[in-house]
């Protein structure tokens, strides 16, 4: 594209779907209705065709060059209503009453082939009026590394926003590095509703735009519950549980969200804002990657923390529609925070029981545990420990001395192996059912740091993309081991170690 077609109305291209929007009907105080401001030279890095099938869309129409320009924001898509969604958030504990998508847009909701309505999303499409001064884009690498986040923990099997497509600009932005690529990334989500949504409308003590967003959330997420009873509680019940079960999906594998505001703590229970994220080596409740995250509050022990209360903050906003009687209304919101730390141990137990094979009981759990801190005394990984357990049977046998090499004193290791062996004889059961079953929920890979730091480094400084596709072949099946891939299950040598993230604004 000519620099001087850059501003000049283009045709819509037209990706096929059926468009639902249902967030843009929504009033003008809700969002403000804009598009993306044009890119000197857009290409496509990646485009996810399985999930543009799943959504209805026509990859070979998002490939082609008006598709890529529609992709981009030089040109309108058929069918989409773009806008920045408003929100506000409490960032590291403070609140800040105006956030909204500040160099984002939210571009339509499609409905796929599950028959719900997924929402798509553009990241680096230049400033709206939540912008608060900065320019709106975004750089590739950052929109890379979320790519990989997103694909990383779909293919886990964990709720997420998942990645549709990721585009170079043809423009450098300005960043503390100085300059770098710029980059657009578009996910999908089955909401884009936040706490911080919410908090908007809280904040500015407009109970008739919580009734509004409360009505749409249902309509988007729990339409069951639009004819229910005492339908705000149920839908603060189901937010807590989506929340629990999510917090104990990332405690199972491993996972570092790094900046668990308010404003990035989805309603739908999805995973969403990769930015300073990463994944547990060496096994210690208080890592902390996030360059932002001076004090550790998002470190990742302090997840379910953190995450029970964000939940009290969505509670404060619902209070006017829990009870026309405040002190009831008070009391069923803390009814529901306070059953957050039950709900979410009951999903880690069954989470922890099953990475050692055993069924999902206290005394269970506690031996998991007690693993958890033989592995935390002696820095083992917490990946390669629990897939090398995943192979040893009730007797002992040559694939010991796999797992016993991961720890510097083998004395506390093999006594746990000996408790563990016994738990196994008293339950009765075969060991290739069990150890299949282990395999399956103890990935053999991780988007480890220092991997997902090379393929954004690549791309951003060289344009090169070729481990960045290697990679997502490989993390598109993290349960299995694939052939000439070993280099890429192993943890960080010390010259490849990430130890701080960068959130990527």
């Amino acid at each position: 594209m000519r620099s001087e077609d850059i501003h000049r109305p283009s045709e819509a291209a037209a990706f096929g779907g059926r468009w639902l929007n249902r967030f843009a009907r929504l009033p003008e105080g809700f969002l403000e209705r804009r598009s993306a401001v044009p890119v000197a030279a857009p290409a496509l890095v990646m485009l996810n065709e399985p999930l543009a099938h799943f959504l209805g869309l026509d990859p070979e129409a998002m490939r082609s060059r008006e598709g890529v320009e529609a992709l981009a924001g030089n040109r309108p898509i058929a069918g989409s209503e773009p806008l920045a969604m408003a929100y506000a958030g409490h960032q590291f504990g403070v609140f800040v009453p105006s956030l909204g998508d500040g160099r984002a847009l939210w571009l339509g909701e499609v409905e796929a082939r599950d028959g719900l309505g997924y929402e798509l999303h553009a990241k680096g499409t230049g400033p709206t009026r939540f912008a608060r001064g900065g320019d709106g884009r975004a750089s590739l690498g950052p929109m890379v590394r979320e790519y990989l986040g997103c694909e990383a923990m779909a293919a886990l099997g964990i709720p997420s926003t998942r990645a549709l497509a990721v585009l170079q600009t043809g423009e450098a932005v300005r960043r503390m590095r100085g300059f770098e690529a710029g980059g657009i990334l578009i996910r999908v989500a089955r909401s884009h509703l936040r706490i911080g949504s919410f908090e908007y409308f809280a904040y500015r003590g407009d109970e008739r735009a919580l009734a509004v967003l409360l009505e749409h959330a249902l309509a988007c997420l729990d339409p069951d519950l639009i004819e229910a009873p005492d339908r705000a509680l149920r839908f603060f019940e189901r937010v807590m549980e989506r929340t629990a079960a999510l917090v104990a999906q990332w405690m199972a594998v491993g996972f570092i969200h790094g900046v668990m505001n308010t404003d990035n703590t989805a309603l739908s229970g999805e995973t969403i804002d990769f930015g300073p994220f990463g994944w547990l080596e060496a096994y210690d409740p208080a890592t902390c990657y996030s360059s932002i995250d001076q004090h550790g509050r998002y470190a990742y022990g302090m997840q379910p923390t953190i995450a029970q209360w964000n939940l009290a903050r969505l509670g404060e906003c619902l209070l006017p529609l829990l009870s026309p009687i405040p002190e009831a209304a008070v009391e069923r919101a803390n009814a529901v925070i306070a059953a957050f730390p039950e709900r979410y141990r009951q999903h880690w137990r069954e989470r922890l029981c099953a990475k050692i094979g055993l069924p999902p009981d206290p005394t269970h759990e506690a031996l998991g545990e007690r693993l958890l801190a033989v592995l935390r005394a002696q820095e083992v990984d917490f990946t390669l420990a629990f897939r090398r357990l995943s192979r040893l049977g009730r007797e002992a046998s040559e694939a010991d001395a796999a797992w016993l090499a991961l720890f510097r004193e083998q004395e506390a290791a093999f006594a746990w192996l000996c408790d563990w062996r016994q738990r196994l004889s008293a339950i009765e059961s075969a060991d290739p059912p069990r150890q299949m079953a282990m395999l399956a929920v103890n990935p053999a890979f991780v988007l480890r740091n220092h991997l997902a730091e090379r393929a954004a480094r690549e791309a951003a400084e060289q344009l090169e993309f070729g481990f960045f596709e290697r990679l997502l072949r490989v993390l598109a099946r993290p349960y299995e081991e694939l052939p000439g891939e070993e280099d890429l299950y192993r943890p960080a040598a010390p010259q490849e170690r990430v130890t701080v993230t960068f959130c990527g604004t």
